[in-house]
């Protein structure tokens, strides 16, 4: 299993910037995809996830700003991010919890920067 993910960069705060990121391999019908991010100095954390059957998670610092969305059909998912504050500057990184929640394994792709300049 592979992830691949783009989008990302620069902007200001208030602005938007939206991610994407395409799984590839043997993807079980039954998973979890989202996105996670590490400030530099901070541990990795949860920001945002959606189950195949479209159930979704946010950390409580994102909820109302960003959004969260996937295509089961190619394996994709993104997350739009809107009103931009410095504090969302991290390395994004996708994830996806492939199988069931017993059973499955976890895979991330690369991580992509954001920076949001105040």
């Amino acid at each position: 299993v592979q992830l691949q993910a783009s989008g990302g960069g620069l902007v200001q705060a208030g602005g938007s910037l939206r991610l994407s990121c395409a799984a590839s391999g043997n993807i079980f019908s039954i998973n979890v995809m989202g996105w996670y991010r590490q400030a530099p100095g901070k541990q990795r954390e949860l920001v945002a996830t959606i189950t195949n059957t479209g159930t979704t998670s946010f950390a409580v610092s994102v909820k109302g700003r960003f959004t969260i969305s996937r295509d089961n059909a190619k394996s994709t998912v993104n997350l739009q991010m809107s009103s931009l504050k410095p504090d969302d500057t991290a390395v994004y990184y996708c994830n996806l919890y492939n199988g069931p929640s017993a059973t499955g394994n976890n895979y991330w792709g690369r991580g992509t920067q954001v920076t949001v300049s105040s």
